[in-house]
C-alpha cells in the first residue's frame, strides 16, 4: 500500500487493511484539529491508484483481511464513479471481507442523494464515523465543525435508513471551561437524536500549531481538568439515551478506558467514573496519553 503522511483510523479498525482513497481532509479548518494539516491540499486519489494499491495488498494479505478502512479524513466525499469501483475490488479481491467503513462529515453524507447512500452501502459500505464532537452549537461555532447539531441528525438518520450503520464520535473538553455543562448536556442529547450503533468519547488535547492552541495561548480557551473531563463524561453517559449502542472510551486521548452498551450500561459505567472521580481507580497518565 502507498500512504502519503501521517494516517488516522479509529481504535475499532486497528485490524483492518487501510486504503488512502483521499489525501488529508476536504473540510480541514476544524480548531483542534491536527491530523490532516500536513496535507493542506485536498485531493482525490486516482481510481486506478487505489486499485492497483488493493490488489497488491490482496496478494500479499488477501486471505486475512477482514476490514477495509478508507482514508483519509472524510473519504465519503468521493464521488460514486470513484467509491463502486473500490468497492466492487473490495468485495471480490478479499473472500472474508465482513466490513468496509470510512470517515465521514454531516456535509459528505448531505451531499449524497438517499440513491447514493442505498447503493454505497448495496456496494458494500457498511459503517461510517462520524464525529460531531459535541451537541452544543455554540461549541460546534467555535470549533469551526461546520454543521449544526440538527444537520448531525439529519445525517445520521440518512444513513441509518440507507441501511449504513452510524458510529459517533463526541469530544470531552470541546467547550472548555466556559461551555464545559452546556456540551456536556447537549452532546448527550445529540447521541440520543442520531441514535448511533456505536457511540466514542475522545479527549481534547490541545496541539501545538493550531487554532485552539493560539486561543489557548492568548487566554481565550481553557481546557477542563482531567476532574472536569470525567464530569463531562459522567453527564454524558447519564444523559445519551441512544437506542442500543456500544460505548466506547478505548481511545489513547482518553484518561479512563470505559465500556459498554448504553443506556443498558450507563448506571454501572457511571459507577465506574464516580469511582475514578474518588482517586478508588487510577487514570491513565499523561504520559501514556496520546492522539
Amino acid at each position: 500500500m502507498r500512504y502519503v503522511g501521517k494516517l488516522y483510523r479509529p481504535p475499532s479498525e486497528a485490524d483492518a487493511l487501510i486504503l488512502q482513497a483521499t489525501i488529508g481532509c476536504s473540510w480541514n479548518h476544524c480548531t483542534y484539529c491536527d491530523m490532516y494539516r500536513d496535507k493542506p491540499t485536498f485531493r482525490v486519489r486516482p481510481v486506478d491508484e487505489c486499485l492497483a494499491d488493493l490488489r497488491g495488498a490482496a496478494a500479499r494479505v488477501g486471505g486475512a483481511v477482514e476490514k477495509v478502512f478508507v482514508a483519509d479524513g472524510d473519504a465519503l466525499v468521493m464521488p460514486l464513479d470513484h467509491w463502486a469501483p473500490i468497492l466492487d475490488a473490495c468485495r471480490a479481491l478479499f473472500p472474508r471481507l465482513r466490513r468496509v467503513s470510512c470517515y465521514a462529515t454531516a456535509g459528505n453524507v448531505a451531499d449524497k442523494s438517499d440513491d447514493e447512500l442505498r447503493r454505497l452501502r448495496a456496494l458494500g459500505l457498511a459503517l461510517i464515523y462520524m464525529g460531531p464532537e459535541s451537541g452544543d452549537d455554540e461549541t460546534l461555532k467555535r470549533i469551526a465543525k461546520g454543521a449544526t447539531a440538527a444537520e448531525h441528525v439529519t445525517a445520521a438518520q440518512r444513513a441509518r435508513a440507507a441501511g449504513i450503520d452510524v458510529s459517533a464520535i463526541f469530544l470531552l473538553g470541546a467547550g472548555g471551561v466556559a461551555r464545559s455543562a452546556e456540551h456536556a448536556a447537549a452532546s448527550a442529547a445529540l447521541a440520543t437524536a442520531m441514535d448511533p450503533a456505536f457511540l466514542a468519547a475522545l479527549t481534547l488535547t490541545i496541539v501545538p500549531g493550531t487554532p485552539l492552541a493560539k486561543l489557548a495561548d492568548t487566554g481565550r480557551f481553557t481546557l477542563p481538568s482531567p476532574a472536569q473531563m470525567l464530569g463531562e463524561l459522567r453527564a454524558f453517559v447519564a444523559g445519551a439515551r441512544p437506542t442500543d449502542a456500544v460505548f466506547r472510551t478505548n481511545h489513547a486521548s482518553n484518561y479512563l478506558p470505559v465500556g459498554g452498551r448504553l443506556p443498558r450500561d450507563g448506571a454501572r459505567i457511571v459507577e465506574a467514573i464516580d469511582l475514578a472521580l474518588a482517586g478508588a481507580l487510577p487514570l491513565r497518565p499523561e504520559r501514556a496519553r496520546g492522539l
